[in-house]
């Protein structure tokens, strides 16, 4: 090979880490462009992924959705479904395959690892994790391993939620503790193939571990971003196991369980894992979305019990922040906002509250200051969305947990398609989740077969 091809390569390599370290930044495909190397047009996934992962280009093919089994429902146990959502196709609009795990786990969120080959999903009530392989065939996912040794690897973290794709390895932030089952938990940290590599318990005002707390420090745990360009990781914070695992309506007469609830986010140095500042964010701050934009220096939260949206940014002296910068629809009616998620333009954000079955659209143009300006109901109950990248298509689904989803006729189980023309939201397909025995339809992600060179 001659000097000329060497540095070409030597170029191009540099290049392709560059954009898998941030496949989601539109800066990264200018630097691209301007090498003069060849792109595909970004026409989809979702917005809230890992900026690690490789990214799909055209549109999603597959919705995978991670649900609670059912006891007396189909065979009763939690499963990864698979809807085919490729335009033209015969089965459009509908499931192609069901995955399931031996018994219910309270299954909840599920991530990619950073290659995207494989998607790990976990059990917040038996702390188990599922890795399913997707990349042989992305139409029928597979079960390939199981991790029972959650709580013992971390030393005692309950409860996998969310899983963040480090490159090679996957960041869990875990919801409780085996000790109490109170809130106080930790970040664990295992190698794709399933070792465990590192526990990162979360600070407390009891053990500080030397950071700046802004107000209190609760140790709670719940959701993690990054921002790799800013060296910061943050995450947020819920409750623990004795509370997501309580009757819903009887945790909302227990005075002391209402008293267990996270009031915190965590900024943490990515590159060491060592928190940094506890920032005060009352009410139970939820899913936490960064802005795309290469000078977007911030993110947003919701707060589940004052229904408020959070901005967490980073100041002109670069110390980050926290403020509430509005209200999600009555808060006095408590609304219950469980999810969000920012349009990769970094111009608008949907934001699902459980209690009305509402998504509500926010304009974030200016992010000290969203202004509602849509808003439809979806259902009796919603929880999760996940919207493409092209803002063209939205999904919702509709289960928050076993014992907090609502009863009887209001107890709606689905994913609906919805497309998103810039002014209205209109139903494409929806699939009943109890008509077709498969229990309770939580987090969804998008598939493709042109990730692997189908």
């Amino acid at each position: 090979m001659n000097p000329t091809s060497t540095q070409s390569h030597s170029v191009a390599s540099a290049l392709k880490r560059l954009v898998t370290a941030t496949a989601c930044s539109m800066l990264a495909l200018s630097v691209i462009a301007l090498a003069g190397l060849p792109t595909r047009p970004v026409l989809a996934d979702e917005t809230c992924q890992s900026p690690y992962m490789p990214m799909i280009t055209g549109q999603e093919e597959f919705v995978y959705v991670w649900t609670l089994g059912v006891a007396g429902m189909g065979d009763g146990s939690d499963k990864l479904v698979t809807i085919d959502v490729r335009p033209g196709s015969a089965t459009f609009g509908k499931v192609i395959n069901s995955a399931s795990v031996d018994g219910k786990h309270e299954a909840h969120h599920a991530g990619f690892t950073s290659d995207r080959r494989y998607l790990w999903a976990g059990g917040l009530d038996t702390s188990q994790i599922f890795v399913f392989e997707v990349h042989s065939d992305p139409s029928k996912p597979k079960l390939v391993k199981t991790i029972t040794s959650f709580v013992k690897d971390s030393g005692g973290a309950v409860g996998p939620h969310t899983f963040y794709a480090l490159p090679g390895r996957m960041m869990i932030t875990a919801l409780s503790n085996s000790k109490d089952h109170g809130g106080r938990t930790a970040l664990v940290e295992y190698s794709d193939e399933g070792k465990h590599l590192a526990t990162h318990w979360i600070p407390t005002e009891a053990d500080p571990n030397g950071v700046k707390i802004e107000k209190v420090a609760d140790g709670y745990g719940y959701d993690l971003r990054a921002l790799p360009r800013r060296n910061v990781m943050l995450s947020s914070s819920f409750t623990g196991w004795s509370n997501y695992m309580m009757d819903f309506g009887k945790m909302l007469q227990d005075k002391e369980a209402m008293q267990r609830f996270g009031q915190t986010v965590v900024q943490w140095n990515l590159h060491t894992r060592k928190p940094k500042k506890v920032l005060h964010v009352p009410g139970s701050p939820l899913e936490i979305r960064f802005a795309w934009g290469p000078n977007n220096n911030y993110a947003f939260t919701s707060t589940a019990l004052t229904s408020k949206l959070w901005l967490i940014h980073e100041g002109d002296k670069g110390e980050w922040q926290a403020k509430a910068v509005a209200d999600i629809g009555d808060p006095s009616q408590v609304p219950l906002p469980v999810d969000i998620s920012i349009a990769s333009d970094d111009r608008s954000m949907w934001v699902n509250t459980f209690m009305d079955g509402k998504t509500r659209l926010f304009d974030i143009s200016d992010p000290h200051a969203p202004k509602q300006v849509y808003e439809k109901v979806i259902g009796k109950q919603i929880n999760m969305v996940s919207q493409s990248w092209d803002g063209k298509r939205v999904y919702f689904t509709t289960s928050l947990l076993a014992n907090w989803d609502k009863k009887g006729a209001d107890n709606e189980q689905f994913l609906r398609s919805y497309g998103w023309d810039g002014k209205d939201l209109k139903e494409v397909f929806s699939i009943d989740f109890n008509s077709e025995k498969l229990g309770r339809s939580h987090i969804m992600l998008f598939g493709s077969s042109r990730l692997y060179g189908g």
